[in-house]
């Protein structure tokens, strides 16, 4: 039995861990309103030998208000981590304690926190959390949507084809879904939501805990034509309503779940006496797809 076992005793940077190392803290911020720092947050900051951010220039300005000197700040960025990695590891492993954060939120939340910890656990580095605000479980607890299950999958892919695959995948799973998007991608994204998953309910939900808090209810549909009149602005966190139990059993319990997409149109062409092109319609209508992905399947 391999089990890694780790007990965070200390709750600051005041103690350090096996053998004199450091540990490091993943430390919430603000996703807004800097009210919403905690008492132990600040704490940790104060008395980490290093904080590592995403964007120090954003992090200064956190620290100067809570009086934190900057002076221990280093940058830890998706574009330097490969390289920043292992030289944070190194300061930690020499007896440094180092508080992780990232621009806003949980760090390892959709940024290289993730790999930092990854790294951190290799070398046998205690991680120790220091909770705070998440954009995408604020979202959520003030949407209306169901929370008792909820997939959260980050930022969709870019391109077009991998984001509708991913959404495809996901069709059938009944728990609410987080996510995030940009501006400029947002009314894509919803269309391709509305495409591949139908007129579900959604919620958009921007600037939280700031000034100009602002949710959007409504079906997918709705609040498309609501964002012609209101364009997007910042970025967003999408909470949307999970596939129907009744649906998601009517779909499993179907007679051509059984056949491969070349069967099922075949299915309508002999025993329906129908053209190539209405089986393959019927067929998409079936499995709830656009009637190109039958055709993708088919060639």
């Amino acid at each position: 039995m391999n089990v890694q076992v780790q007990k965070s005793f200390e709750t600051s940077p005041g103690g350090r861990g096996e053998a004199g190392s450091g540990k490091l803290f993943l430390v919430g911020t603000p996703i807004g309103n800097l009210e919403d720092m905690t008492y132990r947050a600040v704490r940790t900051l104060q008395e980490a030998d290093i904080i590592a951010a995403e964007d120090t220039r954003q992090t200064r300005k956190l620290l100067t208000h809570f009086e934190i000197s900057p002076g221990k700040l280093l940058s830890y960025h998706e574009h330097n981590k490969v390289a920043s990695g292992p030289e944070l590891i190194r300061f930690i492993i020499e007896g440094k304690n180092l508080a992780l954060v990232s621009d806003a939120g949980l760090p390892a939340i959709s940024d290289p926190g993730s790999d930092l910890v990854k790294l951190a656990l290799a070398a046998g580095i205690s991680v120790v959390p220091v909770p705070g605000a998440n954009a995408a479980l604020s979202a959520l607890i003030v949407s209306g949507l169901p929370t008792e299950r909820f997939t959260f999958f980050g930022f969709l892919p870019r391109d077009h084809k991998e984001r509708d695959l991913l959404l495809k995948s996901l069709e059938d799973q009944e728990g609410t879904m987080l996510m995030y998007e940009s501006p400029h991608r947002l009314i894509k994204t919803m269309e391709s939501l509305l495409e591949v998953w139908g007129n579900r309910r959604i919620v958009l939900a921007r600037e939280l805990t700031k000034r100009y808090e602002e949710m959007a209810r409504g079906t997918i549909q709705d609040c498309l034509v609501w964002l012609q009149e209101y364009p997007p602005l910042g970025e967003y966190c999408l909470v949307v309503e999970g596939a129907h139990p009744d649906q998601v059993k009517e779909k499993r319990d179907a007679w051509w779940q059984p056949l491969t997409v070349e069967e099922h149109v075949r299915h309508y062409e002999t025993e329906g006496g129908m053209t190539r092109k209405d089986a393959m319609k019927k067929t998409a209508a079936d499995r709830g797809v656009a009637k190109r992905d039958i055709y993708n399947q088919l060639i």
